[in-house]
């Protein structure tokens, strides 16, 4: 499921987020972070993750995901990744085609954490830079990404995804992944479809017999196919 987060973060977190990832940020290459499949493919620069910086930012993007319900709806996180931070410009302007490894060890947390979900929060106001989408292979063909300053993307961890080359302006980015307690991304897409529909159902009808009864399936479909 790839899914957008429309205004994960307000305007004054924006300006936050931009202030702290300016030339001047403590930047390293991003290979640093690469697994020898992504080595030969990745081209930017990465957030030293032990600076101030990033621990500011961390905080701000995971405070974000707090007040946010779809991303519990869709994600339904048992462990998230400490939320990264890279910059795409210059001659460092691109990451190839990749998968991300299965599992990854936080450097905040220490936990190992199951890639089930990533996620990728924009930085940059697409208008102030050329190229740089985000493109997503699924089962239904190649989908480019590129939204608009302070929304987000969710889509499987699984999925074969690149950055395509920016050839003008910087793009700066959040990025980070979320091991859920429903493994199986199929079992996700059925369970947010219902989260779904039955809001849709309560703004209709309120709360009703039906209502009630499919919240019931919900939860126990939930209660066999989660791991906590």
């Amino acid at each position: 499921m790839l899914l957008p987060l429309k205004n994960l973060l307000t305007t004054e977190e924006l300006h936050t987020a931009r202030s702290l990832l300016g030339e001047d940020a403590p930047w390293i290459d991003g290979r640093s972070s690469a697994g020898a499949q992504a080595l030969t493919q990745k081209n930017n620069q990465q957030l030293s993750q032990t600076s101030a910086a990033a621990h500011s930012l961390q905080a701000l993007i995971l405070g974000a995901l707090q007040r946010e319900p779809l991303f519990f709806s869709a994600a339904l996180p048992r462990k998230i990744y400490n939320p990264l931070f890279n910059r795409y410009g210059g001659n460092s302007n691109f990451y190839g085609p990749h998968i991300d490894g299965a599992v990854l060890r936080s450097s905040t947390t220490q936990e190992w954490v199951r890639t089930d979900v990533s996620c990728t929060v924009f930085l940059s106001d697409p208008a102030d830079y050329d190229g740089g989408e985000l493109v997503v292979q699924d089962t239904y063909g190649s989908h480019d990404v590129k939204l608009a300053a302070g929304d987000a993307v969710l889509y499987p961890g699984t999925s074969l995804h690149q950055v395509k080359s920016v050839t003008r302006g910087v793009r700066l980015a959040s990025f980070f992944w979320i091991e859920s307690m429903v493994r199986s991304d199929e079992q996700r897409r059925i369970l947010f479809d219902l989260d779904m529909n039955l809001l849709k159902l309560r703004e209709q009808h309120g709360e009703t017999s039906e209502t009630i009864g499919l919240t019931g399936v919900y939860h126990n479909l939930l209660r066999q196919w989660a791991s906590t």
